[in-house]
């Protein structure tokens, strides 16, 4: 009391404001954060393999929003309350370190990625300058430098940034600079139609980049894929040359290490060879795919690879570096990367700094800001050594072959067709449709079999399986092995479950 009375009296005033002395109760907000890990500890990490718990607790939009009390008010709510709110948000999110979740292309939990994230998230940085970011750039620098030797370049660059899709606008424009400088101070105006090529079974960022850019997705060329979804090298060539007739002009190919739905990989030598033979920019969405450069045994899938200008790869995926951990990675290492992206802001990169400024990198991001993502990477590849990575990309590939073998021996599965990566891709035939003769209506009906059962299964909570229409084919199921908590017991319940939901089909 005489503590608070004196601060009274001793108290500075600014247009009715005081100003002695910190606002934040601090021993408050200790407290808290010592409870909500708590919470966090016992309802999300120890619960994480726990397969008795449910994978969601599903509930419609406007039943949650009511039990979430998403109101804010003009005073704050007490520490009680907020502890509930921590609470209800783990209950009603969907944990996607169980280990039957199989809904996306990344799942699980590691907890030497998560610790990091902890850190990382107390210091709040900002990696764009050495000043305010030492460790972490160096981190990055030491990251980026290991992956770019498993792409097989004996030089090269990176960035981390959000996201596989902003990995691919990147390249998309950084080809496009190299093909023609000036658009950095000139844009658009004046330039000839540029086009790109990209295979049909490319990640819709492509199209998305192409917009973003100005490029249009009309100049996006889809090359035909053959029957395992891989571009077909010789449509490429004829679609190049298509380009050259009509006047554009061409500046990029996008090849793919790992498709979205079938986990395609395509022909990236011959790929190569057409870009050689054409002057084109090459550039390998390896965000699902990359990881299998870990494997001795599997990165035959990733043959050509170092004959890339750039490669996109998501650690968050398959080696469970928690969203987002993404790189591009760019053979040039002149500095294009700079040179395409720098604004030179004389406030924040200096040149007349009192240490050696090549380690401010900020410059050559599109962003400002930017999270020290490859922390998480690297604290889990200290712990886990390559060996251990290499481990978890064999394993999920074993586990997918497993499955593969268990859905051809069980009535009423039907494979789409043999895999290459994780991706299992599959049609689920009830009873009712097995004796049906093959024709528009059994077709009809197989459609509407994979939205109900996976309705079943999120209200039931007892596993996540995405779901998909593809190329002409009716919706059949994806599912994508990844965590290393899953089991072959996990695969033998997801077909069982399965059944069991779709029994009265």
């Amino acid at each position: 009391k005489e503590e608070m009375l004196q601060k009274k009296k001793n108290a500075v005033l600014v247009d009715g404001v005081i100003l002695n002395g910190p606002i934040m109760d601090s021993k408050a907000g200790e407290k808290f954060v010592e409870d909500a890990c708590k919470i966090i500890m016992e309802e999300v990490i120890q619960k994480a393999d726990d397969v008795t718990e449910k994978v969601c607790e599903w509930r419609a939009p406007e039943t949650l929003k009511m039990i979430l009390d998403l109101e804010m008010r003009d005073t704050g709510e007490s520490h009680q309350k907020l502890l509930q709110l921590c609470r209800d948000v783990i209950q009603y999110s969907v944990k996607t370190s169980h280990p039957r979740f199989f809904n996306q292309l990344y799942a699980g939990i590691d907890y030497y990625s998560l610790a990091a994230r902890f850190i990382t998230e107390a210091l709040n940085p900002s990696v764009y300058t050495y000043e305010v970011s030492p460790v972490f750039l160096l981190v990055e620098e030491a990251v980026i430098k290991k992956m770019i030797e498993f792409i097989g370049w004996e030089e090269g660059d990176g960035i981390f940034n959000p996201g596989g899709s902003v990995s691919n606008m990147y390249a998309m424009n950084l080809a496009r600079y190299r093909f023609c400088p000036e658009i950095k101070e000139k844009g658009l105006s004046g330039l000839p139609r540029l086009v790109l090529f990209t295979s049909e079974e490319c990640h819709y960022s492509m199209k998305k980049a192409a917009s973003f850019l100005g490029i249009g997705t009309e100049n996006v060329y889809f090359i035909k894929t053959d029957e395992r979804g891989k571009m077909i090298p010789e449509e490429l060539e004829k679609q190049v040359q298509r380009a050259r007739k009509e006047g554009s002009a061409p500046f990029l190919v996008c090849a793919t290490a790992g498709t979205t739905v079938l986990g395609a990989f395509d022909p990236l030598d011959k790929i190569a060879d057409v870009c050689e033979k054409h002057g084109l920019w090459l550039h390998v969405d390896a965000s699902w795919g990359g990881s299998a450069l870990i494997s001795r045994k599997h990165c035959r899938l990733l043959h050509g690879i170092h004959r890339a200008d750039s490669v996109a790869w998501n650690p968050h995926k398959m080696l469970l570096a928690g969203i987002q951990c993404c790189a591009l990675l760019v053979k040039d290492n002149s500095g294009l990367l700079k040179k395409c992206y720098s604004a030179k802001a004389a406030y924040l990169f200096q040149q007349d700094k009192f240490y050696d400024v090549s380690y401010d990198t900020g410059d050559k991001s599109i962003q400002c800001s930017r999270r020290p993502d490859a922390f998480k990477f690297w604290l889990m590849w200290k712990a886990l050594g390559t060996t251990g990575l290499e481990e978890r990309v064999n394993r999920a590939l074993a586990l997918a072959r497993y499955l593969v073998e268990e859905i051809k021996k069980r009535e009423g599965f039907q494979l789409i067709l043999e895999p290459e990566y994780a991706n299992v891709c599959f049609w689920y035939i009830p009873p009712s449709l097995r004796k049906m003769e093959d024709g528009p209506e059994f077709w009809q009906k197989l459609h509407q079999v994979a939205p109900i059962i996976k309705e079943r299964m999120m209200k039931k909570g007892s596993m996540m399986l995405g779901y998909q229409p593809h190329q002409g084919k009716v919706n059949f199921f994806r599912q994508v092995v990844i965590s290393p908590q899953v089991s072959r017991e996990d695969m033998d319940f997801l077909l069982d479950e399965i059944e069991l939901l779709a029994k009265d089909l």
